[in-house]
């Protein structure tokens, strides 16, 4: 462990409420909070003489439109409307004192909102040193714990609702949850955002749901990608409806702050989907008068980096761990991600195998000659990772999985690395082919020789609203009932000899 953080007493919680402030001449998109600036400069980390890690990639600002909209810095965390989020940012700037209770909590306590200004660096995880790095993760995993011992009664007013909008089975259960939150029975007048392809469906009929009653007027709204993108602080609670996909795909909505997430099963399989919707009036009546337990997920950050230099003859090996020259800045970011399951390279359309370089910090791990390679999450080891050969993982472990994918090798075996290691995952400039990178199957794209995907954890997690005193015994049910974990018949006991069947013998 780094000598400077184990010297450092733990940190203590505050939870003082941010003081409301606005902006002017800032447009308003919704009802919870005002917008945020997307335009931000960030430098690549220079690390320090203290310092042994190095991570070497190219000093570029963050111009680049792929990444204007999915960077984030800590002045946004700090006055973000997100409960949360909100205690994340307080956590990791309170260093001074060794308090570590929870006396300061109440359910009531609410994070004022306030808005952001366009005064701001982007700061992403990968250009942490691993200091900051190490001391980013240790103050989620430290909320964590303590979010799983109390409830959080968040004062919703802004309601985002998220169903397989393609299903026709689940647009009914949604007109039915909608008309409900709308009701004039609820103590709350929530605004209600649903997907905007609701708007004219046939099946939802949102102009029979406004013309029922006066009091639903400018209360049914809709939102869009570029809403969930540009401006996540505008819910106050996500509501989904499907299955693990549907949440997966929330996750890809929101990337980076997100609201907490109460998720009802309505798909096949259901690892992620813990409550009934035949009682999602009692659950979220429950949700929204005595609070909610939230899960923090870990999520990735995923940059693509573009090699400068293809057509020469170069060594990526040496590039991303040798001698570092200066002004020479081989690579260049090309979009980021934030993922909840996993991050695969693998060989795409091509016929032959994928030659995969792996580095984690400023080492080279190793040359695979496989498929592919599927970086996961906790949350994202019983997906992919668990087809390829991979460990299952309780997803509050601080851990990323690396499973190679057909690997054409006898002896490679998956392993776990601690989340504050950074991985690069590349194609080698001598590779017969290019690769494919993958981001929650989402937005696959090419890498040709020399590119690299630069994997870290997140700093932004994913607030998942978990059963009430379920918090370990809902993953281990679900393995089980799911996957048939460890299910076989039991052997049968031993009948033991009686002396009557002795003497009749």
């Amino acid at each position: 462990m780094d000598r400077a953080i184990s010297d450092r007493p733990p940190p203590r919680l505050d939870f003082t409420a941010l003081p409301e402030a606005k902006a002017g001449g800032e447009e308003s998109h919704g009802d919870s909070s005002a917008s945020e600036s997307e335009y931000q400069h960030a430098l690549e980390v220079v690390f320090d003489a203290d310092n042994a890690h190095r991570r070497r990639s190219s000093l570029v600002t963050a111009e680049d439109p792929n990444l204007g909209t999915r960077t984030g810095s800590a002045e946004r965390r700090d006055n973000t409307a997100c409960f949360v989020h909100h205690l994340l940012e307080k956590q990791r700037r309170s260093r001074k004192s060794s308090t570590n209770s929870l006396q300061y909590i109440n359910e009531d306590t609410k994070a004022d909102k306030a808005v952001l200004t366009k005064k701001e660096s982007a700061t992403q995880s990968r250009m942490l040193t691993k200091r900051q790095l190490v001391d980013m993760a240790y103050g989620v995993r430290e909320l964590s714990k303590r979010l799983g011992s109390v409830r959080l009664r968040l004062k919703v007013k802004t309601v985002f609702l998220l169903t397989k909008a393609h299903d026709e089975s689940l647009i009914g259960y949604t007109r039915d949850m909608v008309e409900w939150l709308l009701s004039k029975e609820r103590d709350t007048p929530y605004i209600v955002y649903v997907e905007d392809t609701l708007e004219h469906n046939r099946i939802f009929d949102a102009k029979t749901i406004i013309s029922a009653d006066t009091s639903r007027d400018g209360r049914l709204k809709y939102w869009n990608n570029e809403l969930c993108t540009k401006h996540p602080l505008t819910f106050d609670f996500a509501i989904k409806l499907g299955g693990d996909g549907t949440l997966l795909y929330a996750s890809w909505l929101f990337q980076r702050i997100v609201p907490p997430v109460l998720s009802f099963s309505l798909g096949s399989l259901g690892f992620l989907t813990k409550f009934d919707y035949s009682g999602f009036r009692e659950t979220l009546t429950s949700a929204f008068r005595d609070g909610v337990t939230v899960s923090l997920r870990l999520r990735f950050e995923g940059t693509v980096m573009r090699s400068r230099t293809k057509g020469q003859q170069r060594d990526l090996i040496e590039e991303l761990i040798g001698e570092e020259a200066e002004n020479n800045y081989t690579h260049k970011p090309d979009g980021s991600y934030e993922i909840l399951n996993d991050i695969v390279v693998d060989r795409g359309p091509n016929p032959t195998m994928s030659s995969i370089e792996i580095f984690g910090d400023d080492e080279h791990f190793t040359t695979v000659q496989a498929d592919g390679v599927c970086v996961a999450t906790p949350t994202g080891s019983t997906a992919y990772n668990l087809a390829a050969g991979g460990s299952l993982c309780h997803p509050e472990n601080p851990v990323i999985l690396v499973t190679a994918i057909c690997a054409h090798t006898l002896n490679f075996r998956p392993i776990i690395l601690p989340d504050t290691v950074v991985l690069r995952v590349g194609v080698p400039y001598d590779a017969r082919t290019s690769s494919w990178a993958s981001f929650d199957g989402r937005e696959r794209v090419e890498l040709c020789p020399g590119d690299y995907v630069t994997i870290s954890a997140s700093r932004y997690p994913f607030a998942n609203v978990m059963q009430q005193g379920r918090r370990n015994e809902d993953w281990v049910s679900s393995i089980s009932e799911k996957l048939n974990w460890n299910s076989r018949q039991k052997p049968k006991s031993f009948q033991e000899w009686s002396n009557d069947d002795d003497s009749k013998s």
